[in-house]
């Protein structure tokens, strides 16, 4: 196997991936505790995150496994942060109820993506590597 194929990025943007969302669901909450609507969803972006996270680690020792595990956690977690997004347009209106949880939603789902589909163009490349060097 070549050098290439064993460094790919991907265990590292995971890591990054799940701190940002850890950053997210962590402010989010605080936010949500100064404005005395503490909600405990608002951690659920801090939760994917950490599973992100652990999800990295595993890509360290099973690139292939700890990325595909990523990779589903990920699209779990954007397809969790739609509902969210509902209210989308109320807070545009600047009626959303809870407004802090829109934003973390939209932001969550924001990385999400992007980080799903730097994975999916990563398996591609991967795969052609794959036949080019077989």
């Amino acid at each position: 196997m070549s050098r290439d194929y064993v460094a790919s990025p991907m265990p590292k943007l995971t890591f990054i991936t799940g701190a940002i969302l850890v950053v997210v669901g962590l402010g989010g909450y605080l936010f949500s505790l100064t404005n005395e609507t503490d909600h405990w969803t608002a951690l659920i972006p801090a939760l994917v995150g950490l599973l992100l996270v652990v999800s990295g680690a595993i890509a360290l020792k099973n690139l292939m496994a700890g990325v595909h595990i990523a990779l589903v956690l990920a699209l779990i977690g954007a397809l969790g942060m739609i509902m969210p997004l509902m209210s989308l347009g109320d807070l545009f209106a600047g009626e959303a109820e809870r407004p802090a949880a829109v934003v973390s939603a939209l932001i969550s789902l924001i990385v999400l993506v992007v980080y799903l589909v730097l994975g999916v163009r990563s398996f591609i490349q991967a795969r052609r590597w794959k036949k080019a060097n077989a």
